[in-house]
């Protein structure tokens, strides 16, 4: 392999090439220093690190997830915005409760993988590591050529470049698309992908909700289910925010084995901006129905303090995981974090 060679997009680097450059089983590095070792001129030296399994109990991080958006290292390049990524496969042991661990794959040792943000016409430059055993890839919900379509397998060990426009704006989502796609969906790889239109939307207390189901034994059915990544956690950890205080949660189903799920919100009723491509809300309702791998952006605003629940009307969902509470707090209280 000559020494000035590039990785082209969507171009697959094998594990050879990989263990050549430094690069296999190199864990979270850098963007700037994955370029760097795609396109230097002289093969650099990386340290790699032992692969190991993540602890369980830090795989799923529900409460910081919800509202953490990874907008990526943001450069300019010809005159354009790029914002790149970097997104390494892997593998953990999530804790479904105190009785049940679970095999998954996961997207920067998190699941879900992280929800990145970027606003339409920027270009959108993902650099995926696999680490996970399999082969795996990536697929992003949205507008771009055939080859950025993340069907191909990438192997363990190898990496590639995904590149696009961000276009549409609206709520996207991202998954692995190997077959069987239910299976590498379900066992954790997957994240929400929000795309901002030209003109910013009002001010809100904006955060995430991810709905998805574990199938612990492996009978194509969900025994437990969960909003971002751990049953129960907004349950035991309710969701605090203001009276009076627009929100705005951009939700998406991702329940494999499910046709279809409902959303609900107690003593309520929001706006709903279907898939997000709208700056005007399509109805106002109290609960919604959701296909897999459908996405809204739900606005609403309690009047009263008190704690409110919010889940799937599917009573068998709700209580195997899938449920949470708003504690809305008045505004002279102050909101203490948790």
């Amino acid at each position: 392999m000559p020494n000035n060679y590039s990785l082209g997009k969507g171009e697959i680097w094998s594990r050879r090439q990989l263990l050549k450059w430094g690069l296999c089983g190199a864990g979270v590095v850098g963007a700037a220093a994955m370029l760097q070792a795609f396109n230097s001129k002289s093969q650099p030296i990386v340290k790699i690190p032992t692969m190991e399994m993540n602890d369980a109990q830090n795989v799923a991080h529900p409460l910081q997830m919800l509202r953490n958006f990874d907008y990526g290292t943001v450069k300019q390049e010809n005159g354009r915005t790029i914002r790149e990524f970097q997104l390494t496969a892997g593998t953990s042991v999530i804790q479904l409760n105190s009785a049940v661990a679970y095999n998954v794959w996961d997207l920067n040792g998190h699941i879900p993988g992280p929800t990145l943000r970027a606003k339409q016409g920027d270009r959108i430059r993902i650099l995926f590591l696999n680490k996970a055993g399999h082969s795996h890839s990536l697929h992003f919900h949205g507008v771009h050529p055939a080859e950025m379509d993340g069907v191909r397998p990438v192997s363990n060990g190898s990496a590639t470049i995904y590149e696009f426009d961000a276009e549409p704006y609206g709520v996207h989502l991202y998954h692995c698309h190997i077959e069987p796609v239910t299976r590498h969906i379900a066992k954790g790889l997957y994240g929400m992908f929000i795309i901002d239109p030209p003109k910013p939307r009002p001010a809100a207390d904006e955060m995430v909700l991810v709905m998805a189901g574990y199938d612990v034994n492996d009978d194509n059915r969900n025994e437990y289910y969960a909003f971002n990544g751990l049953p129960h956690h907004y349950m035991h950890h309710p969701i605090k925010i203001y009276q009076n205080q627009l929100i705005r949660l951009y939700v998406l189903n991702i329940i494999e084995f499910d046709p279809a799920v409902t959303f609900h919100l107690h003593a309520n009723f929001f706006d709903v901006y279907r898939s997000g491509m709208t700056m005007n809300p399509s109805e106002k309702t109290d609960v919604i129905t959701m296909g897999v791998a459908e996405r809204h952006i739900l606005e609403f605003a309690f009047r009263y303090p008190g704690k409110y629940m919010f889940h799937p009307h599917q009573d068998a969902i709700a209580e195997n995981g899938c449920m949470g509470q708003f504690e809305v707090i008045a505004n002279n209280s102050q909101i203490s974090s948790s």
